[in-house]
């Protein structure tokens, strides 16, 4: 009997990018981490792909990538940040299926995913399909392969769904056994409840489909997929790994131990929960008690006997069915036992009737423009893939019947892209519509709604504002989601002309405003001037702004004065004649070199009008960096004077501390700050001077001073110990900086300072695995080596 275990991962977060923006703005909540996909990558994404297996000591003696050894999908909007945010993580995932096609006799471990996360059995059949070409298409893109498996979204079916997988060649998908319905051996008749008998999760199910093709079923094994995600099973990768071999009998049948849970259990809801899969892969593999598989490698060899039936519209996470996305069936997190989740009916519905009212005006706007437009719709990934001149030509040459202006069809297809990004699943799986989530998919119905009035004469945000009121909140003071629509959807709204208002005013701050760009805006300057009296600056142009999503733009001219501090005052204008930008530059320059600043803003007056832009238009992490920036000049104005007296007084404080009088706390805060100041500057230099660092720390241990940030220097110290590193293999024989670099680590430890090891983890074991081959170091330098090992925590044999 052949043992086959198979372990799923699906890695997914919902998308969090601005929607005018298309980035993700800064998320104070995922602190220290500038937003959740940051700080889950941190956590999860990035470790499963260099996960630890430790000795009995602690000690690293082995780093596997899991994603080769399991099966996976990312959700195509996830790999889409990290492929910009992340492309270190990123590359290593690719690697991994490529590393799992030699590992499986060439299939690869990763599985697609329809494009958004749409719940599938209440989407429309057009909106179904372009989501499995979406998911399919990206798949392709980045894998570089066709996909044998697609992930439905809370693996929600129903026949239809199962039929349009089947049409665009996928073989398989998988889902909770208590979806399964029925099941019979191939060529019996009758068929078996599961309500009498449960399924057999060890085996593959043929699904018949009406239209004659068929898919295969993976039912996972609902008691260990529990047990890993909410029961701590992954608290010992040894028990992990023999629960899974517990289900599998001595039947002489082939059996397939298997199951699914989020991704993100493997390091962000459990922490090192990654390092539990890690060990149990490889005690499975190092004893050889069982074989490694992924569904695509199982179903190559093992063809399915039986066949299955389904509850449709059935899904993993609701057990009202696909309830949760669309009723208050009392599915929720738990965390607000009180509220109620009353708005998620009248939410739907609203969009339903957006959605439909977008599909009325695209076929209008699209007839007798597009050959087919909802066949355009589907090729429009290839777009979205790669927002390029010569993409967007090839699309419209490929689609559109005669010549028109492209940022009119590129409107239109971001129309239908935002209509279906409306729909993802997150927008309704927790517990109140004014959840970021839920705001985040009413940020795409705004966008929807604003490039249909950039189109046509129809205003549809007017009604579903009013309709947006008969969904309730479940905090009082937001009343309803038209309430919350107003207070948190429309402040991110985003139209060019704030584009170019924010380039105005953040070009005070950039060394090279010609190359600024504004997310997925672009700017190019006819005219640039600055100029600068000490901390006032006058910032004077006239620039074009460019979407690289609709290629629509616009040619503004700007004026801003910045006179300290936050004190910020522009203006621009969309019509200025260049005569009359001529005239305002010479007296506002005038002006400035003359110290009048009063004058400059009654000009601005003039010139503009009463309307004014401050340093609070601008968009948020622009806005973080430019008070970032101002507080630096602050602290670096408090550092200096604190620094005079440090080093006037400290004979003074010498002789107080040797004479046994108390030293003033006015004294100690100031050594303990220029001290801790001192230290975070060792660690941002290209080389660490470790002198400096034993000497700062001496003098810390000296006063009795603790250090302040300890989270900052660990971020800090961390970054240069890699960089150390990458040296040291850079440089061969020198074992002279493997010397001082040990010499940190017992600092470290004084003061308890832990720096994250994490990348430096990783290369020092790439590095040992080629001193060990070529056996060509000097003594000396192996024994400096192997002590960086012990000090880094790998264990070297």
């Amino acid at each position: 009997m052949e043992k086959y275990i198979c372990i799923h991962g699906h890695f997914y977060q919902p998308p969090r990018e601005n929607a005018w923006l298309e980035v993700i703005e800064v998320q104070d909540s995922a602190h220290p981490y500038h937003d959740w996909n940051e700080r889950i990558t941190a956590e999860c994404y990035g470790p499963n792909t260099a996960s630890r297996i430790l000795d009995s000591k602690g000690v690293i003696k082995k780093i596997i990538n899991n994603y080769s050894r399991i099966s996976f999908n990312f959700g195509a909007t996830l790999l889409s940040w990290m492929e910009t945010n992340d492309p270190e993580t990123y590359e290593a995932i690719l690697q991994a299926d490529r590393d799992s096609m030699e590992n499986f006799e060439g299939h690869g471990s990763a599985i697609a995913q329809v494009y958004n996360h749409i719940i599938m059995p209440l989407a429309t059949s057009r909106d179904k399909e372009t989501q499995i070409i979406w998911g399919i298409r990206d798949f392709a893109y980045r894998f570089n392969r066709q996909p044998e498996g697609m992930w439905l979204a809370e693996t929600a079916v129903d026949i239809e769904s199962l039929e349009l997988l089947a049409k665009h060649g996928i073989k398989y998908t998988v889902l909770a056994p208590r979806q399964a319905k029925g099941f019979r051996k191939i060529g019996e008749e009758a068929w078996s409840s599961t309500e009498q008998r449960p399924i057999d999760t060890r085996r593959p199910y043929l699904y018949k489909l009406p239209s004659g093709n068929s898919i295969v079923l993976f039912f996972y094994d609902g008691d260990i997929s529990q047990g890993v995600a909410f029961n701590g099973l992954l608290n010992d990768g040894k028990k992990f790994a023999e629960r899974l071999l517990d289900t599998l009998d001595k039947s002489n049948e082939a059996q397939l131990s298997h199951i699914a849970t989020d991704g993100e259990t493997y390091g962000h809801h459990h922490k090192h929960g990654d390092m539990a899969l890690a060990f149990c892969l490889d005690y499975i593999e190092r004893n050889n008690i069982g074989n490694l598989t992924n569904y695509s490698h199982f179903l190559s060899k093992h063809k399915p006997a039986y066949e299955a039936q389904i509850h449709e519209n059935s899904s993993w996470s609701c057990v009202h069915g696909v309830e949760r996305w669309r009723n208050d069936c009392g599915c929720n997190t738990g965390s607000k036992p009180t509220w109620h989740q009353k708005w998620r009916k009248p939410l739907r519905e609203t969009l339903d009737w957006l959605r439909l009212e977008l599909e009325k005006i695209y076929e209008r706007e699209t007839a007798g423009v597009l050959r087919d437009p909802w066949i355009a719709r589907n090729e429009y990934i290839n777009v979205i893939l790669r927002r390029n001149d010569e993409n967007v030509k090839k699309f419209l040459r490929d689609h559109c019947i005669k010549s028109v202006e492209q940022n009119s069809i590129l409107r239109l297809m971001e129309v239908q892209r935002n209509a279906m990004l409306m729909y993802t699943s997150c927008g309704w799986f927790f517990d109140e519509v004014s959840g970021i989530e839920t705001t985040q998919i009413m940020q795409y119905a705004c966008r929807a709604m604003q490039l249909v009035s950039q189109i046509s004469d129809v205003n549809l945000e007017m009604e579903f504002r009013k309709r947006l009121e008969e969904v309730p909140s479940n905090v009082p003071g937001l009343q309803n989601a038209s309430f919350v629509y107003s207070r948190y959807v429309i402040p991110s709204k985003i139209n060019l002309q704030r584009v170019g208002m924010h380039y105005a005013v953040a070009s005070i701050f950039e060394e090279d405003p010609d190359a600024f760009p504004v997310f997925n805006y672009t700017t190019s300057n006819e005219v640039f001037i600055r100029k600068e009296a000490g901390e006032q600056k006058l910032v004077l142009g006239v620039t074009k702004v460019k979407s690289n999503v609709t290629r629509s733009e616009k040619k503004f001219a700007f004026a801003v004065i910045y006179m300290g501090k936050h004190n910020i005052i522009g203006n621009i204008s969309l019509d200025m004649e260049e005569e009359k930008f001529a005239s305002m530059q010479v007296r506002m320059i005038s002006a400035f070199e003359e110290g009048r600043l009063g004058d400059i803003i009654g000009l601005m007056q003039m010139y503009f009008g009463p309307e004014k832009y401050t340093i609070w238009q601008l968009f948020q992490d622009e806005k973080r960096k430019v008070f970032n920036f101002i507080t630096q000049q602050s602290m670096l104005d408090l550092e200096d004077s604190l620094r005079r007296i440090y080093n006037r007084d400290y004979p003074l404080v010498m002789a107080l501390n040797h004479n046994g009088i108390p030293i003033p706390n006015a004294y100690k805060t100031t050594f303990e700050y220029i001290l801790n100041a001192d230290l975070i500057k060792c660690f941002q230099t290209d080389k660490i001077n470790i002198r400096q660092v034993e000497r700062i720390m001496s003098e810390l241990v000296k006063w009795d001073l603790r250090i302040e940030d300890s989270g900052k220097v660990e971020r800090f110290a961390g970054e240069s110990i890699f960089k150390e590193l990458k040296r040291i293999a850079a440089e061969g024989d020198s074992y002279k900086r493997i010397e001082r670099l040990n010499r940190l680590f017992p600092l470290m430890v004084k003061f308890n300072l832990r720096p994250n090891l994490y990348r430096s983890q990783n290369l020092f074991f790439e590095i040992s695995l080629e001193v060990i081959e070529s056996n060509g170091r000097t003594p000396e330098w192996k024994k400096q080596f192997f002590q960086l090992g012990e000090n880094l925590g790998v264990k070297v044999e």
